[in-house]
């Protein structure tokens, strides 16, 4: 990868007036080029959905379709999170809604065979709640004719944070952010918001950031990181070619994921020749 393409941005009101700008004007074309008639967004109560809720609304609105968001609970998503997604799908959707699918989740974990307390166990459960809350999100897009928002960051798409065929969409307009700058950019935003918007998308930027899905209690303990600006400056400096850290954690975890990066998988028409 040549990093000088990746480098973060300084954070400066310049450099994000930019990169905001851009996901916009790029969204705005792609709906109005496909004559899409809503986004569809799942809203976690974290920083990565409530920019892209941010983000979105306005040009949702310029392009007179709705936002559509969901915020949907599962069994492990603690009350501040809930809390969170709620301030945020209220404030700033256009259609919202609050779906606890515990009872359901509950109902199919029955098929999952040999679970017990292991990291492995946890790490099925929560792709079933991830493929869960896929579903529906996608089930509504179709009955809308509209697309699911992926809400993803490069940091999070570099190590594997995310459930294959689980919590990720047909447009990805956070995917190449830094999660450094996925927090830049929603402190950038703050002052267009009006005052509820801006308490529950500050709620969002000092939140913890946790997964939902009960694996661990924050999303740096898994990575092995202190926060996520250790987590963005470790791979600039691996990608830069400091190979010392090939035993990072955070390093082994981006190598060892890999294979979500490629899938699916093709034989290509020269393989089958």
């Amino acid at each position: 990868m040549n990093i000088q393409n990746y480098l973060p941005i300084q954070e400066t009101p310049e450099d994000c007036a930019r990169f905001a700008q851009n996901i916009r004007i790029h969204i705005k074309n792609y709906i109005q080029e496909n004559n899409l008639q809503s986004l569809v967004l799942g809203i976690s109560g974290g920083i990565d959905s409530a920019l892209c809720a941010a983000l979105l609304k306005p040009v949702c609105e310029a392009c007179n379709i709705p936002l559509i968001g969901r915020s949907i609970t599962i069994e492990t998503n603690q009350p501040d999170e809930i809390e969170r997604s709620l301030k945020i799908g209220e404030n700033f959707c256009h259609n919202f809604e609050y779906l606890d699918l515990t009872s359901t989740f509950l109902e199919n974990k029955k098929n999952l065979i040999h679970l017990d307390d292991s990291m492995l166990s946890k790490l099925r459960q929560g792709n079933l709640k991830a493929r869960m809350r896929m579903m529906l999100l996608y089930d509504l897009a179709q009955l809308h004719r509209g697309i699911v928002i992926a809400t993803d960051n490069f940091t999070e798409y570099l190590t594997g944070f995310w459930t294959l065929h689980g919590d990720v969409g047909d447009y990805a307009p956070t995917l190449n952010l830094w999660k450094t700058e996925v927090f830049a950019l929603a402190r950038y935003l703050l002052p267009e918001c009006n005052e509820m918007q801006k308490q529950a998308l500050q709620l969002c930027i000092d939140a913890v950031p946790v997964d939902g899905l009960g694996i661990s209690s924050c999303d740096c303990e898994q990575l092995g990181v202190q926060d996520y600006f250790e987590a963005d400056q470790l791979f600039v400096r691996y990608f830069s070619g400091d190979k010392t850290l090939e035993v990072h954690p955070l390093i082994k975890r981006y190598h060892q994921s890999h294979y979500k990066r490629k899938n699916p998988v093709v034989i290509t028409r020269v393989q089958l020749n």
